[in-house]
């Protein structure tokens, strides 16, 4: 997979990464990886079993010594301090903390125990808290280093144990991320997508006796969006690699694996059967992300609070960020002008997510604008954008 990857071999030699949770599923792939790129690795993981099995078999595959299996709970602000006495006595610096670790309780919400609504705390948010406020002043000192969350991305039913405090880390990343934002500190997430880890088997087996459908009927409905274990550990190990590219941003292993040329674009010419339609497909793709590209630019230029605002209320609407919709409609209209009219079909629901956001910004703007004519001006401009996105879906 690496040798497939266009960039370089031992790309992250030198760099020290704090990797929680590696003792198995991604966290171990992931491990794996950062070590065959050269980094040295620091596997924190509270259960001494899979910790030491994960060091010994990543010793032996990768033929290094570059991989340390460290015991630690992470949410014990104590064996923090001890992990940060460690690693500078042993390397001297941290390049790159990975919140990797995390707890899975699933269930309606009155159903969890607060013993587990707690542990999901202390796991999924506290322990990221935790190391964060130890190991980012030396960051700062040597301005320097890289900081990685994997968030979930939204409220879900039944996983509101588990999603309420992983979804806290994507507010946590886009606080650090404006704090350090006039640093060379690198502040993303990364989502995996869905993987079929045994945990995640474990925990999907409850939720759909929950919605009551098959688990077959669950992994078909999500067929598209199904990475193999070792793909999504490579894709969080390359991230590292790339952290200047994504910092600030919320971002998914199969982004990350194309931008490294490991998941190919298919170059193959597709033919589409409503040919007369290509010239207003092109027209119309060419407008909406003008109209994208001018908001999120007037955006950018908010001061500091107006933009958070803004873009966690897109986020809220459209499930991505609006750095990935933007990257996104410049991947698609590439698409339409290379006549991969059929690869365009599958992300509809994109424009479709657009033009819902656009009309909620409509009604946000009927609650705010006072003045009638100014009202009435702004509401024909994005209704003509939400116009436009209809007859771009509809020609599809």
């Amino acid at each position: 997979m690496f040798e497939e990857s266009n960039l370089k071999s031992n790309v992250l030699a030198d760099k020290t990464v704090l990797l929680t949770g590696g003792g198995g599923g991604i966290g171990f792939e992931a491990a794996k990886s950062l070590v065959f790129m050269g980094a040295n690795v620091i596997i924190a993981e509270i259960d001494r079993e899979k910790g030491f099995a994960a060091n010994e078999k990543i010793q032996l595959e990768t033929s290094s010594n570059r991989i340390v299996f460290y015991q630690i709970d992470i949410s014990d602000e104590k064996q923090i301090e001890d992990l940060y006495t460690f690693i500078l006595k042993k390397y001297g610096f941290l390049d790159v903390i990975f919140n990797n670790a995390t707890v899975t309780p699933m269930g309606c919400v009155e159903e969890v125990s607060v013993a587990d609504w707690d542990r999901s705390y202390a796991v999924n948010l506290r322990g990221p808290v935790l190391l964060v406020r130890r190991f980012l002043p030396l960051m700062k000192e040597k301005n320097k280093g890289t900081i990685v969350f994997v968030p979930y991305s939204g409220a879900a039913p039944f996983m509101g144990a588990y999603e309420v405090f992983k979804t806290s880390q994507v507010e946590l990343c886009n606080t650090l991320a404006a704090e350090l934002e006039k640093t060379d500190i690198n502040v993303y997430s990364i989502g995996p997508g869905l993987v079929k880890t045994e945990t995640a088997q474990t925990q999907i087996e409850k939720i759909v006796s929950y919605l009551g459908i098959s688990l077959n009927e669950f992994y078909t409905i999500n067929q598209n969006h199904i990475l193999d274990v070792e793909s999504a550990g490579a894709g969080f190990a390359l991230s590292v690699a790339m952290a200047d590219k994504y910092r600030g941003q919320e971002i998914g292993c199969i982004q990350v694996l194309m931008d490294a040329g490991i998941i190919k674009k298919n170059d193959q010419q597709e033919v589409y059967k409503n040919v007369e339609n290509e010239s207003m497909l092109k027209e119309y793709i060419s407008k909406i992300k003008a109209v994208f590209d001018e908001q999120y630019e007037g955006w950018i230029k908010r001061n500091l609070f107006e933009r958070q605002w803004v873009f966690r209320d897109f986020k809220k609407v459209m499930k991505l960020s609006a750095e990935q919709v933007k990257e996104k409609l410049e991947f698609l209209k590439g698409l339409v002008f290379e006549k991969k009219f059929n690869e365009i079909q599958k992300e509809k629901a994109l424009f479709i997510s657009l033009k819902e956001y656009y009309e909620h910004q409509l009604n946000l703007l009927k609650g705010y604008e006072k003045d009638p004519g100014k009202l009435e001006e702004n509401s024909k401009i994005i209704t003509g954008w939400i116009a436009d996105l209809k007859q771009f879906y509809n020609l599809l």
